[in-house]
């Protein structure tokens, strides 16, 4: 193993598994901590996906911890921290605490902090994280259920979370290349200067960043600096690259989309999907806590659609509407009762022939593959920048698609199956 990563929910495990799979590096997905006696699989890089993003920072980093000792047990030349390329963390997050304990972990005297992902309109400049055009305290990230971004100043935003010393490199230093970059890391380290953000503006920056951090034993950041980081191993001749197919044997069953994201992007997928003529179902969040509503009755309804179709059940809901459930149900206690009832849903019609799952939204995805007991996940063809089709080990035989609520065009819910085709039969 060259790269161990942790990510800190499951489509974020996911999205970075793409990433390197996208490097050339053969990757697979580990559901949670390994337990003691667990061996990893065979493979370039390994990906831990936890669900720690909003927990206590207490457990995130216990959780974190165990991950990365586990990994490095296993022979991981370089751990991978993975967040949100949004930052998806308030002042009481845990990016900041996880970051330090793990700096620890590995006696690292200095970590990068690097969550752009150009490719989705991700961009860092002068130490602010933007979402397309717009600085993240302006776009819908905003609103996040969870996780609301209202600054935009990743300095500002992760030396609130930690002790250590948080410093910037700016977009003019990673322009003169590795090797200033390098210099400039020594630098700030030493002055006292411990997690450093980066700016990040292009593809050809994350490359640049990446291969200045050859040989620095913690990086923290989203998933598209893996890029840069993986093409450290491959140009030192450590791993022959790999290339993933460009579509997937998919096991034969019927196809649905559970969404529990409220992000704009899947709103939007969701009206195209209606536009289309795609079977929706509206969770009814007040009628579950009241009791009119149940799993039961919502995954008998997609059963009852003709089998050829792909029926859609959504918790999503915009930002107004959301707040006021939140506010009747409480936020934490709305969020997981959709989460489970979602699950439950996943595992009901698992149990009825679903064999081919597309999630959309990081906690529901969580708790989607809890429920129908995935332990491992195998990176198949990429569907949409940081989106791939997975297949996965452990519990039922299923195809996966588990998608961060922000990433994905209006017709994702449409056009992802075409990636899949039917599992060839021995005659």
């Amino acid at each position: 193993m060259r790269i161990g990563a942790i990510a800190d929910d499951i489509t974020g495990a996911t999205d970075l598994c793409l990433m390197l799979t996208r490097a050339g590096f053969r990757t697979v997905q580990v559901m949670g901590v390994p337990e003691p006696d667990q061996r990893l699989p065979d493979a370039d890089a390994i990906v831990i996906a936890l669900k720690s993003r909003s927990i206590n920072a207490e457990m995130a980093v216990d959780m974190s911890c165990a991950a990365a000792r586990s990994l490095l047990d296993a022979g991981a030349e370089q751990l991978l921290f993975k967040y949100c390329s949004t930052f998806d963390s308030t002042d009481e997050g845990n990016i900041g605490p996880v970051t330090a304990a793990l700096m620890d972990v590995v006696g690292a005297p200095l970590a990068i902090a690097c969550p752009s992902f150009p490719e989705a309109g991700r961009t860092t400049y002068k130490g602010h994280l933007f979402v397309g055009d717009q600085l993240l305290s302006d776009s819908p990230l905003k609103d996040h259920p969870l996780n609301p971004m209202r600054d935009s100043n990743l300095v500002r935003v992760l030396q609130r979370q930690t002790a250590l010393s948080v410093g910037l490199v700016q977009i003019g230093t990673i322009w003169q290349g590795a090797e200033v970059l390098r210099q400039e890391f020594a630098a700030r380290q030493a002055i006292g200067q411990r997690i450093l953000i980066v700016d990040t503006l292009t593809e050809a920056d994350l490359r640049t960043i990446g291969a200045a951090c050859e040989g620095m034993a913690l990086v923290t950041g989203g998933s598209g600096i893996a890029l840069g980081l993986a093409a450290n191993f491959v140009a030192a001749g450590k791993v022959t690259p790999w290339q993933a197919p460009r579509r997937m044997a998919a096991p034969a069953g019927r196809s649905v989309v559970l969404a529990g994201s409220c992000s704009a992007a899947t709103l939007g997928q969701i009206e195209q999907a209606r536009a289309a003529g795609l079977p929706l179902l509206a969770v009814d969040a007040e009628g579950l806590a009241a009791g009119r509503a149940t799993a039961a009755e919502l995954a008998s309804w997609a059963i009852a659609q003709p089998a050829a179709s792909t029926p859609l059940i959504y918790s999503s809901a915009p930002p107004d509407t959301l707040r006021g459930i939140q506010h009747r149900l409480g936020q934490h206690e709305a969020g997981q009762m959709i989460e489970a009832t979602l699950a439950e849903v996943a595992r009901r019609l698992r149990d009825a022939g679903f064999a081919r799952f597309l999630i959309a939204g990081g906690e529901t995805s969580g708790a989607v593959v809890a429920a129908l007991g995935v332990t491992t996940l195998h990176i198949g063809p990429e569907i949409a920048p940081g989106v791939p089709w997975t297949r996965s080990e452990g519990g039922a035989d299923l195809a996966l698609a588990l998608k961060s609520g922000n990433f994905g065009a209006p017709d994702f819910f449409l056009k992802a199956w075409d990636l899949l085709e039917p599992e060839p039969v021995d005659v």
